[in-house]
């Protein structure tokens, strides 16, 4: 299984040569082994709303609106793993450990480990630093 980071996402929502490198990638790839996490879709959830909520003119908003629409089509069509008891578990083992990362990092990188999944990310750096997950970046 292939778990998407949220870098990963906004890449193939808008488009461009990475996004066109991470769709070529996960062509052959059957549409269920491909899932994001419930963390991603909070950190875009949270973006957007953001976004929507500093653009008073009502005109200003319609764009963020699409990009909000696409992120719930989005999200509808993909599989969604949970932050539930095993990855909460395992994040908690992470914090112990005293990877140095952000919160929602580690909360992506423990559901990515609680599935057995290979996390599809940019952050390289951080998400190397987590032991035993396996993560590359296919906008390369």
């Amino acid at each position: 299984m292939y778990m998407l980071d949220t870098d990963h996402i906004s890449l193939l929502d808008r488009g461009g040569r990475e996004g066109q490198r991470i769709r070529a990638n996960l062509a052959p790839i059957a549409p269920d082994e491909v899932a994001a996490s419930i963390v991603s879709y909070e950190e875009q959830m949270r973006g957007w709303i953001s976004t929507i909520a500093r653009a008073r003119l009502a005109e200003r908003q319609v764009p963020f609106y699409r990009e909000l629409e696409w992120l719930l089509r989005f999200y509808s069509i993909t599989p969604l793993l949970p932050f539930d008891e095993a990855a909460a578990a395992v994040f908690d083992s992470l914090k112990q450990t005293r990877v140095r990362m952000g919160t929602m990092d580690l909360k992506i990188a423990a559901i990515a480990l609680a599935n057995d999944a290979t996390l599809l990310s940019r952050n390289l750096s951080d998400f190397r630093r987590v032991p035993g997950l396996t993560v590359e970046d296919w906008t390369i």
